[in-house]
């Protein structure tokens, strides 16, 4: 298939798209290699792919409506997976508009791109983040969403409405996929795996908010991308069972599914920072914080309804996890 990933140079699009290309796919990837974090990490990333023949870069942001028509006239994408966003719940306190114009303008353009070249599935980018104020565990797709905290988490849930529209006006079938807390070489150098590791590593003291009583659904990338693939060859389709006078949110009658793509096991954070000292072999200095404005303290993923529909189940320890990145790590950086 001729498959369009966005945000090819992030650290999900990368691992996705060599996979793809490992299994025959055409990949066209789109980034517009902001500067968020390192853009070097970025171009890194792409390195590992420009070699594939069939691989072809675009350096493009999905909020340029102009050139995002374009891309899709010409290339006439089988498939699509959106993951480019502005990511980060601590940054959209302080650049709100950066969300907006990347996670709900660019989206718009994700989707009329598709619905007007007749694209036979779009699979894209939500969030745990969705469950907002949500203390039910572990989440399900079934439960209600309407609590964010924070406004990328009220980004990524307009994400999953604007998605519905445009199944059920266009019949576009799409797929949502919730990650909880990805990790793994590559990985993003402002989430607590990364922060962390460079911290120890050079003797600083990391920050451990809400006094390290935390937890989360940790998953290894490699299980994330399994998840990603699997959903992108088993297209949405509309649900015959459903109620509209008791209306199930992760499903409809268009086709239109979200799930939740985790570790189905939480980790407390002060185990995932033992994790941390047992792979590079030195403790952490700790500094213990109160929670941060839109942080939560738990997510735990019920991956039951992404089993059913794809098989997926993740295979992946944290200790194994983590091992992995700080082995990458230091060996990127050279430490």
């Amino acid at each position: 298939m001729k498959i369009l990933v966005t945000g090819a140079a992030g650290f999900i699009g990368m691992h996705t798209s060599e996979v793809l290309l490992a299994r025959g796919d055409q990949v066209v990837g789109l980034d517009n290699l902001n500067d968020y974090y390192d853009p070097q990490l970025k171009l890194d990333r792409l390195a590992r792919l420009t070699p594939h023949p069939a691989f072809r870069f675009v350096k493009l942001d999905v909020a340029d409506r102009a050139g995002m028509e374009r891309l899709f006239a010409e290339e006439k994408f089988d498939r699509v997976i959106h993951l480019a966003a502005q990511a980060g719940v601590r940054y959209s306190l302080q650049n709100p508009h950066a969300y907006i114009e990347s996670n709900v303008v660019g989206f718009t353009n994700i989707l009329e791109g598709c619905r007007r070249n007749k694209v036979g599935h779009l699979v894209y980018a939500s969030s745990s983040s969705v469950y907002g104020g949500n203390t039910r565990m572990p989440f399900s797709e079934h439960d209600n969403v309407d609590h964010p905290v924070s406004l990328y988490a009220a980004t990524k849930k307009a994400n999953e409405l604007m998605a519905h529209t445009y199944s059920h006006l266009y019949g576009l079938p799409t797929t949502g996929l919730r990650f909880f807390t990805v990790y793994g070489p590559w990985g993003r150098p402002d989430m607590a795996l990364f922060l962390f590791t460079k911290a120890i590593l050079e003797g600083r003291p990391i920050d451990v908010f809400n006094h390290g009583k935390m937890k989360r659904d940790f998953t290894y990338i490699d299980d994330i991308v399994e998840g990603v693939i699997r959903t992108l060859d088993r297209t949405a389709e509309p649900d015959p069972t459903f109620d509209p006078l008791n209306p199930d949110p992760g499903r409809g009658a268009a086709p239109y599914r979200v799930f939740n793509i985790g570790n189905n096991n939480p980790v407390e954070l002060m185990a995932f920072i033992e994790a941390i000292e047992a792979a590079v072999g030195r403790k952490a200095e700790k500094n213990f914080m109160p929670l941060q404005d839109g942080d939560v303290p738990a997510t735990y993923a019920d991956t039951s309804e992404l089993n059913v529909w794809t098989g997926f189940a993740p295979a992946t320890s944290v200790g194994e996890g983590v091992e992995r990145f700080a082995k990458w790590y230091r060996a990127y950086y050279e430490t």
